[in-house]
């Protein structure tokens, strides 16, 4: 029997959708919007954080860090615990225990406290983003599938995109305090609506009694450790750094034990049987690559914005805005598509489009803005929504029943990690792509070019009425600067073309997919 025939012959009769349904599934992504934007909303307002606590660089890091490693080990957790408690008792006290902590993080007072709360928040939080995945094929009948996922997928993909200009609009407006109470009315709101609303499965509290702390502790300190390894391995030189070395020596013991219990344990924390279905194998491969793509843009745009233009959250927002909008007008053309086509011909158009946009980005110059960026940002915005909403129905939609939420936590970690293993990379070529850049620029700057010296002395003129004897020395920085500022640019370019080389690259893979059965049969 086919992975597709034995979830259809386990599958319960699709309830029926009501309009208390559609209102639970509505709030419950809203949760998981609000769980996701709050890795990036603080990003775009870490220095002010910074400030307000009396910390360092280097320790207001934490901020962002302890939530992200705290998130990454949930999210996999959440599918043993949505079969302990149920859908509605996980999601509703993941939105109110993530409400609370928004509190106490708006109300921190040191950097420590801060560390903690944002740790629980991550951590309790994490919980609302793969349950919304499984919930709404537990929800929806198959033909009503394609609408959900467009919706899942535009939240999922807008969430990154407009986290930063949110939270440096916050910011600017009102203070830090603010990036965390917004949290607080809405968060309240969502854990009120799904309570009241949802209710889908039924607890097995028995599987407490089958808890596996051991590999839990191993999951803990796995994923923990490489998110870590991830996140700070490019700031100091991966392996020379002390802490990073042993935390990856750590992330490779931990991950042997993880997978060893997780393989031989009756009831393992986390079912990596969902695996043995190639659709959903295929589709995490597909998600790391995804989260790659996501995160690594959404980080290496505003990063060139910033480092190379002088703009600030506002003004990057400002261009980053194109690409939501384009995902608003395109996801209920895609949710139509979605409904009458094979979604594996909408997956390869979206991995198609996404070299085009990453390829036609990656002319940056130190000139470039809005006008030059509108197109291929637009563009990017249409081929995710054409990636996440086919590719969320492949990987699930040939998965059994009985599996379908840990599978779902499995495919947002997938995610979660293409985008934390992207930046890492990013920041890694974006460095030595420079250096190497800087080395060439500088050897084309011989003083036996008539050229360079004709602009050296042209700016040392223009400067030695304000500067007199300094000027020389003040033209040879300016020139330094612009050299470096080049090569910096140079090195986001090399990024792009990879990234869309990385995307072209696994097309052939659509190849590899099955159709899940009934999706795209409307006509």
């Amino acid at each position: 029997m086919s992975a597709t025939t034995a979830a259809e012959a386990g599958a319960p009769a699709a309830p029926a959708l009501t309009l208390k349904s559609r209102i639970g599934f509505m709030a419950m992504v809203f949760g998981m919007f609000m769980a996701i934007l709050d890795i990036q909303i603080v990003s775009a307002s870490i220095s002010e954080i910074q400030a307000g606590l009396a910390a360092s660089p280097d320790e207001a890091s934490w901020v962002q860090t302890s939530y992200l490693i705290a998130e990454i080990v949930m999210i996999p957790l959440s599918g043993f615990l949505s079969r302990l408690l149920s859908t509605r008792v996980l999601f509703t006290a993941s939105a109110a225990g993530f409400t609370v902590f928004s509190l106490f993080c708006a109300m921190a007072s040191n950097l420590g406290a801060m560390i903690a709360f944002r740790a629980a928040q991550g951590f309790i939080g994490g919980a609302m983003i793969p349950t919304v995945f499984a919930a709404s094929f537990m929800l929806f009948p198959r033909e009503k599938r394609a609408t959900a996922t467009v919706i899942i997928g535009l939240t999922a993909t807008l969430a990154p995109t407009i986290g930063p200009t949110l939270g440096g609009w916050l910011t600017q407006s009102f203070s830090w305090h603010w990036l965390f109470l917004i949290n607080v009315p809405v968060g309240a709101v969502i854990a009120l609506v799904v309570w009241n609303t949802v209710d889908i499965d039924r607890p097995d509290h028995g599987l407490l009694r089958r808890f596996d702390w051991w590999g839990l502790l191993a999951m803990a300190c796995f994923l923990g450790s490489l998110e870590y390894v991830m996140e700070e391995g490019p700031r100091w030189d991966w392996l020379q750094d002390e802490a990073v070395r042993d935390l990856s020596l750590l992330c490779v013991v931990a991950g042997i034990a993880f997978f060893w219990r997780a393989l031989t344990r009756p009831e393992p924390i986390v079912d990596l049987r969902a695996f043995r279905d190639r659709n959903f194998a295929i589709g995490c491969l597909f998600a790391f690559i995804l989260g790659i793509g996501l995160y690594g843009s959404v980080y290496l745009i505003p990063l060139f914005l910033g480092r190379v233009r002088g703009y600030n959250s506002l003004q990057i927002g400002e261009v980053m805005f194109i690409t939501g909008a384009c995902m608003f007008v395109a996801a209920p053309f895609v949710g139509r598509l979605l409904a009458r086509f094979d979604p594996r011909i909408l997956l390869a158009c979206g991995l198609v489009l996404f070299f085009w946009a990453a390829w036609e980005t990656a002319r940056l110059t130190v000139q470039s803005g809005f006008p030059q960026m509108a197109f291929p940002l637009g563009l990017r915005g249409v081929a995710m929504m054409l990636c996440m909403a086919p590719l969320n129905q492949i990987a699930l939609g040939t998965v059994a029943p009985a599996q379908l939420k840990g599978a779902s936590g499995l495919y947002n970690l997938m995610r979660n990690l293409g985008g934390a293993v992207g930046l890492a990379g990013i920041n890694t070529l974006v460095k030595d792509r420079s250096f190497g850049h800087r080395l060439h620029l500088t050897e084309q700057l011989n003083w036996a070019r008539p050229e360079v010296n004709q602009y050296w002395s042209t700016l040392s003129g223009a400067m030695e009425r304000q500067l007199g004897g300094a000027a020389d020395m003040a033209a040879l920085g300016r020139i330094r600067t612009m050299v470096a500022q080049q090569a910096l640019v140079l090195a986001y370019n090399d990024v792009l073309v990879v990234m869309a080389l990385l995307f072209l690259g696994c097309l052939p893979l659509v190849l590899m997919l099955r159709r899940p059965r009934g999706v795209g049969d409307a006509h």
